[in-house]
């Protein structure tokens, strides 16, 4: 089966860009300077990152809150217009089938950013919950992100009106005639970003950018490394159909609203198993695990305790370029979660020392206002 390619495709080839499969996507994973550069250009100026494998999709008509409301434990209905949210598709044993970003465009429209993987899955599951409601996928669409501590100041030439959103919100905005939809998030724990514009625009946009001395392309492999530093979920490593919201550390994107306790309690896939979750704590928790030492871990590796007893699993390990180390992320026993705790990896026979450590790995620098 070929791979599917996004409207910079040229450009990233162009760029010197090492492509490789993800997603059914051929992605750009690094450029010429590597994956540690790139991750600390994007720390200290902006990364320029090629998202556009993400599904885009824009659910419009009466009654379309309260939809999304049975599918997602979020206050969609109390979402202010050009307000975005976190949000987790789950299924009816409390397991997470996707995680997505929706942001209310008008009282009775809202725009979906959902994971390129899972992205014909989740239309599917959407569609199948309309109730009246039109559903319109943006095949032609991009979408870019501009992410560090100096795409503000980038971003304040492209386009001041959108310079000034804080985080989580967004607004639509005009270049050379385009229109384009701006918000400020990002998948980096940095300040910064997303922009969804038509694929015919995306080069221009892109090479445009790029003719900033701050901004330098960012593949997928300091994506994943950033988000890591981050403490950001990825899905099908920190989320799957059997992990839960609350052994993710995610409980916070359970509103307050729909929570037991809430004005609007329940109504979404596997509300009273989650509920559970939230009384009792399940048996996992997620962690950070410093690594002592140089030796890297990887995904899917054991994690022991003291005496060598199995007690969980690394879902996701990288080197930390601004960390300035191996760092993981992994499920263990939530007793032995506590930070400072000394566990070990099993690599290749042999065990290499970790600590449970507090999370982010690196400061989150979100712009609040």
């Amino acid at each position: 089966m070929s791979l599917l390619t996004t409207p910079l495709d040229a450009l990233h080839r162009e760029l010197g860009a090492k492509m490789v499969p993800f997603a059914g996507y051929d992605m750009p994973v690094q450029y010429p300077a590597g994956i540690i550069k790139e991750h600390l250009h994007t720390r200290g100026a902006a990364g320029l990152f090629d998202v556009s494998h993400m599904g885009q999709v824009v659910i419009t008509g009466d009654g379309v809150a309260a939809m999304l409301e049975t599918l997602v434990p979020v206050d969609v209905e109390g979402l202010g217009i050009g307000s975005q949210t976190y949000a987790l598709f789950t299924n009816p044993a409390g397991g997470v089938l996707d995680d997505l970003i929706i942001t209310r465009w008008a009282e009775d429209t809202f725009f979906l950013v959902v994971n390129a993987a899972c992205k014909e899955q989740d239309i599917a599951h959407l569609r199948s919950h309309l109730s009246g409601q039109q559903l319109d996928v943006l095949e032609d669409q991009a979408l870019l992100a501009l992410q560090g501590p100096q795409a503000r100041a980038v971003m304040a030439e492209l386009c001041p009106a959108a310079a000034r959103l804080t985080f989580m919100h967004g607004c639509r905005a005009d270049t050379d005639g385009t229109e384009i939809y701006i918000t400020c998030s990002g998948y980096t724990g940095e300040d910064g970003f997303e922009i969804s514009m038509p694929a015919s625009a995306a080069e221009g946009l892109a090479r445009r950018l790029l003719d900033f001395d701050e901004v330098e392309p960012i593949g997928l492999g300091a994506r994943d490394s950033l988000r890591l530093e981050a403490g950001l979920c990825l899905y099908g490593h920190e989320l799957d159909t059997e992990i839960d919201p609350v052994q993710a550390g995610l409980m916070w994107s359970i509103s307050k609203a729909r929570r037991a306790d809430g004005a609007r309690p329940g109504g979404f896939p596997g509300a009273d198993v989650i509920f559970d979750r939230m009384l009792n704590k399940p048996p996992l928790r997620r962690v950070g695990l410093a690594v002592d030492g140089k030796r890297p871990v990887r995904e899917g590796q054991t994690v022991v305790d003291g005496e060598g007893r199995q007690i969980g699993e690394v879902c996701s390990a990288a080197f930390g370029a601004s960390y300035g180390g191996p760092i993981a992320m992994a499920f263990i026993e939530r007793e032995l979660g506590e930070p400072g705790t000394a566990l070990a990896v099993e690599v290749r026979g042999k065990l290499v020392p970790v600590t449970v450590t507090k999370m982010p790995f690196s400061p989150q620098r979100y712009y609040r206002g």
